[in-house]
């Protein structure tokens, strides 16, 4: 049986996960922010971990190890998306250089008639600079904290499980 901390953090975990990539999709479908190639990578790992952490709290009752181990991977999957966000935040605060292509996307054109049809319908977004900050934090700052966060919560559901030891 799995002790009512873990499946709390799980939990939260899950909600807080799909909280932050709801707002990431309101942000670009209703707010109108396009995202660059940085931020498209950085919701991998919520696709990828949702339904691991989801999985995990259904079998969490009948198989607590398979349950746990889903929680690591998925623990680890936001550990990645914390780091590269924190490599888009600095790249935004100027710490260091953003990828040379991101953003850079090629145009294009056919013949020359519609090159200017052809640019007027491109807009580069670059991942060296912040599309808004909320709280002095960007887009990617916030992530950070999310993935950060989430990776914690899931490292309390796998440590506060006493009854799947490895």
């Amino acid at each position: 049986m799995t002790r009512p901390a873990a499946r709390r953090a799980a939990l939260l975990a899950l909600l807080t996960g799909l909280f932050a990539i709801l707002t990431a999709w309101a942000f670009q479908l209703i707010g109108g922010f396009i995202p660059c190639d940085l931020c498209l990578q950085e919701r991998v790992p919520y696709y990828v971990s949702l339904p691991l952490i989801l999985i995990g709290l259904i079998l969490a009752d009948r198989l607590p190890l398979v349950a746990r181990l889903l929680y690591v991977a998925a623990a680890l999957t936001f550990l990645y998306g914390a780091g590269l966000a924190a490599y888009h935040a600095g790249a935004e605060w100027g710490f260091w250089m953003g990828p040379n292509d991101c953003g850079n996307k090629p145009v294009i054109v056919t013949d020359a008639a519609n090159l200017l049809k052809a640019m007027q319908g491109t807009r580069l977004v670059s991942c060296s600079e912040a599309a808004l900050r909320i709280f002095g934090l960007s887009f990617a700052g916030w992530n950070v904290l999310s993935c950060g966060f989430i990776a914690l919560l899931l490292g309390r559901s796998t440590i506060a499980d006493k009854s799947a030891i490895i």
